[in-house]
């Protein structure tokens, strides 16, 4: 009975007590569900720091919504949206007509759009103002908020099932995918799009800096336990759930800051796949060596 109400105080009541906690939960949940296949899908396709680069890319589109019109979810959300297409369109122009490569004109484009960011949102606001950009406020997340999110995740799981086989035929094999004229550039596109919108919803909540967290880390912590697709994205999904309920639930005992708190779960649950992961982690590696097996 001790026990139950423990367990009960410390992961129910919470939730039960403050619909601020209900409506980030609802909120990473929804980011988790959008975000969870797209992050599998860069991983796969080996552009797992091109979300990095496009959370960055989004801030001074957003920062420019914010001098406008203030924590305007419409202007912020149009801005960023802006600003990462612009972005990406940008760095692939530059790679495909100058000697740099992607990656590298991805990492200009993000470390100029993160000062002229920082630099946009002090010209109007305070450091509380920064760091909401910077780091979101999961907590404090509306209605309308909530409605992006869930928007911007159905929108991101409608057009993964249009372009689903050839961004797989993409990722498996992109020589082949290339002579079969399988997608190409519509492929991309729409897929950097996906990215895009992933990072703008997630921005509302986790901010510019950590919203690619939860697109990223649970790809990565999926990878060590299965190698089938539809598996990967599941389990990317479910371990968006598990850090984002271990997130919430630790900051809300712990007094710290919800997003990096969710985030740090996120590293967690990856740190422990790495370790403990079925498909070569650390530990199992080392127990199938010779020398164990004896």
């Amino acid at each position: 009975m001790i026990i139950t109400t423990f367990l009960y105080d410390a992961l129910v009541a919470p939730f039960v007590e403050f619909s601020f906690m209900r409506r980030a939960l609802i909120g990473a949940f929804a980011l988790s569900i959008g975000a969870g296949p797209v992050g599998v899908f860069l991983m796969l396709r080996r552009m797992s720091l091109l979300g990095d680069a496009m959370a960055h890319a989004i801030l001074p589109g957003a920062a420019i919504g914010y001098l406008f019109a203030g924590l305007s979810l419409g202007f912020m959300t149009a801005g960023g949206l802006a600003a990462g297409m612009i972005i990406a369109i940008a760095a692939g122009l530059v790679s495909r007509f100058t000697v740099l490569k992607e990656d590298a004109s991805l990492a200009s484009f993000y470390l100029i759009s993160l000062a002229a960011g920082v630099v946009i949102v002090s010209l109007k606001g305070s450091n509380v103002d920064l760091l909401h950009v910077l780091f979101g406020s999961i907590l404090a997340l509306d209605d309308a908020t909530l409605i992006l999110l869930a928007t911007a995740s159905s929108i991101s799981l409608l057009a993964l099932s249009v372009i689903f086989r050839a961004l797989v035929l993409e990722s498996v094999d992109p020589t082949f995918a290339r002579l079969m004229n399988a997608g190409g550039s519509f492929t991309n596109i729409l897929f950097l799009s996906l990215v895009v919108i992933n990072l703008v919803a997630g921005f509302h909540a986790l901010g510019t800096l950590l919203s690619v967290g939860l697109m990223m880390l649970p790809a990565f912590a999926a990878r060590f336990w299965t190698e089938k697709l539809s598996g990967l994205m599941i389990v990317a999904v479910g371990f968006g759930f598990l850090s984002s309920i271990m997130g919430i639930i630790a900051s809300y005992h712990l007094n710290t800051p919800t997003g990096p708190t969710i985030i740090l779960a996120s590293g967690g649950l990856y740190l422990a796949s790495l370790l403990f992961g079925q498909q070569s982690g650390m530990i199992l590696k080392i127990m199938r060596r010779p020398h164990f097996a004896r």
